[in-house]
């Protein structure tokens, strides 16, 4: 747990009821660091459980490991949502491919959908890492799917749409919706202050949003705290907690009046 921050205060905290009969919904928060893993928190993962399917959402560098951690079997993933292709997001992915070729083999296909260029980009980083590896036992349960903003799949069960964050170019980053039907969770992926995401995660049951800086205000590629704070009542969501948190966010952690999420963390909606 990171020093510093107010990751006690934070686990206190209730989850919201839900509303059906159903189940609840797991989220495990595996890894909320930035790029440079600021106050040792590993970098992004989140892992989304309805009982009857697994969403991972991004595939940062560590996340075989941080799955292990919490003894979750990668072969028990149904869908992987990567928002944009940055290492710390989705370079983990080889490791997967490994665990899958050589530990887990996949007994049903794995779908990993995300922007443009993801499947090109994925097999390209998994060459340079493990030239000559005979990858033809993967290949054919995997599954890539190009997320388009303003487009909506059906993956796994679940209803996944996308809209543009302002972070790459001319690459697309995204923001996700993953409405799994008794729940709904947006995550923000890595984003400058974007006004559509008000709207997009409007009746949201869970936001993850980055907020990796303090007030650092020259980068307008990543969400600042005083942004947020100052747009907080306008997110019409059952929780909001801030992810991708950097060394400002850590630091200030006492003076941030809003929910911040710390490696490990599991939610109920």
């Amino acid at each position: 747990m990171p020093t510093g921050d107010n990751s006690m205060r934070t686990a206190l905290k209730a989850p919201k009821p839900n509303s059906s009969n159903s189940s609840p919904v797991h989220v495990t928060v595996l890894g909320t660091g930035d790029a440079f893993c600021s106050g040792g928190r590993h970098q992004s993962g989140y892992l989304i459980d309805t009982g009857r399917k697994r969403f991972l959402l991004e595939a940062g560098p560590a996340i075989l490991a941080t799955l292990k951690t919490h003894r979750i079997h990668a072969d028990s993933l149904d869908a992987i949502v990567i928002s944009h292709l940055h290492g710390d997001h989705f370079a983990g992915l080889p490791f997967l491919f490994l665990e899958f070729m050589y530990e887990r083999p996949l007994k049903r296909q794995l779908v990993i959908a995300g922007p443009p260029r993801l499947e090109q980009r994925t097999w390209a980083l998994m060459r340079t890492m493990y030239p000559g590896f005979d990858l033809a036992q993967i290949v054919g349960k995997l599954k890539f799917v190009t997320l388009r903003p303003g487009e909506t799949q059906r993956i796994a069960g679940a209803r996944v749409s996308a809209i543009r964050s302002p972070h790459t170019n001319p690459d697309l980053s995204l923001s996700v919706k993953v409405d799994l039907g008794d729940a709904k969770v947006v995550f923000s992926g890595d984003t400058g202050w974007n006004e559509d995401l008000v709207d997009f995660s409007a009746g949201a049951d869970l936001m993850i949003c980055e907020c990796t800086y303090y007030e650092s205000s020259q980068f307008q590629f990543h969400i600042n705290y005083p942004e947020l704070r100052r747009n907080r009542e306008r997110f019409k969501v059952g929780r909001l907690i801030l992810t991708h948190v950097g060394r400002e966010v850590i630091e200030r952690a006492p003076d941030i009046d809003m929910e911040i999420a710390f490696d490990g963390m599991k939610l109920d909606i």
